[in-house]
């Protein structure tokens, strides 16, 4: 997403010089949301982008592999040979997290990639009952496929409840109780001792039957290939990019998952792995490559931070990022399925999570972006529009 976004902004920003995209995968460049959905459960056969690269004069390199990046030169080391480059892009995104153990387990999976999503599709379609390991965003997303596929389903989660890295416990409790909504066993305090083939051991001694087991327990920045070039990275293996998303080496930026970023509006770096961050990163990007050739002034960059995940029935959105709010308002009744979360900091809106409240986060992401302040008490009436809840 970041990388082809990327060619497509330079165009757009009217950039006429050669431009290159380079990909690891022999596959079109696609979208990646699909994967855990439509191209999942057979509705759709790929998720190819519809952007026409040749009439864009874009340069695809697919089924290359870069191998390393070297700034002095300014050529990048691929499997093919060298790549000469006057300005470089990183959007390399993020890699899963694997078990260790795991690797050449017959029936565990990863969903990343559409290769992935093909492998799945079949375990699927036989409805072996599935063991996911991880109740995250994608977690959640697989398991909600995996019903729809008419396979049982359990997921097993190490901390006390889903979404434990994301969400505050008081929150994602409602959400909790999705899980057997929608028959799927959710198993919380479950640390896997082993994956072996038809079954899930985990440390207190159950034994989990498993057809397939699908591993969702986190990404992290694909930046190995980083490794001897000079670009700084972070504890987190992310890039660091600076606000204009340049990174530590001249003429290299970095966008997407593979990049955090110093957000002004959170006081903060961000690590956003979500696709809008994908979309509106590259943006900024193609405007300051263009802005470093004109010699004028670049573009910051300090999005709020949106996403949506559809599960078990629900469509969830988020916008902003809480963890300096304090204050937190309900709208809406948790055990219905229209509610909204707010997170506010000196009475203005940071954050706000959505479920069935489309309106609630269209309105609240452009408060968000406005740095208005709310009343409190109007904020958590929900019959209420945000906006007339300015105070």
């Amino acid at each position: 997403m970041a990388g082809v976004q990327t060619a497509v902004a330079l165009r757009e920003a009217g950039f006429t010089g050669p431009v290159t995209l380079i990909g690891a995968e022999p596959h079109q460049p696609y979208d990646r949301p699909p994967l855990s959905k439509a191209v999942l459960l057979g509705k759709a056969e790929g998720s190819a982008f519809d952007v026409d690269f040749e009439a864009l004069e874009v340069e695809l390199r697919l089924g290359v592999e870069v191998t390393g990046v070297r700034p002095a030169a300014h050529e990048l080391d691929t499997a093919a040979g060298p790549v000469p480059y006057d300005v470089l892009v990183l959007a390399t995104g993020a890699e899963p997290i694997t078990l260790p153990g795991t690797e050449g387990v017959p029936g565990v999976h990863l969903l990343r990639t559409l290769d992935d999503a093909a492998r799945l599709r079949p375990v699927l379609a036989e409805q072996h009952r599935i063991v996911v390991v991880g109740a995250g965003w994608i977690g959640a997303e697989f398991a909600t496929a995996a019903r729809e596929a008419g396979c049982a389903v359990t997921v097993l989660e190490a901390a006390d409840r889903p979404l434990a890295g994301a969400l505050p416990a008081q929150v994602a409790a409602p959400m909790a109780e999705w899980y057997a909504d929608y028959g799927v066993e959710l198993v919380t305090g479950a640390r896997v001792a082993a994956i072996e083939e038809g079954s899930v051991a985990l440390a207190d001694g159950r034994r989990i039957p498993a057809g397939a087991v699908v591993v969702g327990v986190g990404a992290r920045p694909a930046t190995g290939i980083l490794a001897g070039s000079g670009i700084t990275l972070g504890a987190d293996g992310a890039v660091e990019a600076d606000r204009y998303l340049r990174t530590s080496v001249a003429d290299v930026y970095a966008v997407g998952d593979c990049a955090s970023f110093p957000s002004g509006r959170y006081g903060e770096r961000l690590l956003v792995h979500h696709w809008d961050n994908a979309l509106q990163g590259p943006r900024t990007v193609a405007a300051n490559v263009m802005a470093d050739a004109r010699g004028a002034e670049p573009e910051v960059y300090d999005p709020v931070p949106y996403f949506w995940s559809e599960q078990f029935g629900r469509f969830v959105q988020y916008a902003g990022h809480h963890a300096a709010a304090d204050a937190l308002l309900w709208r809406g009744d948790r055990a219905q399925d229209t509610w909204s979360v707010l997170w506010l900091r000196d009475g203005a809106l940071v954050a706000l999570l959505a479920v069935g409240r489309a309106r609630d986060l269209a309105q609240g992401r452009k408060l968000i972006q406005s740095g208005a302040r709310l009343d409190a008490g109007r904020a958590a009436d929900p019959s209420v529009p945000l906006k007339a809840a300015v105070g």
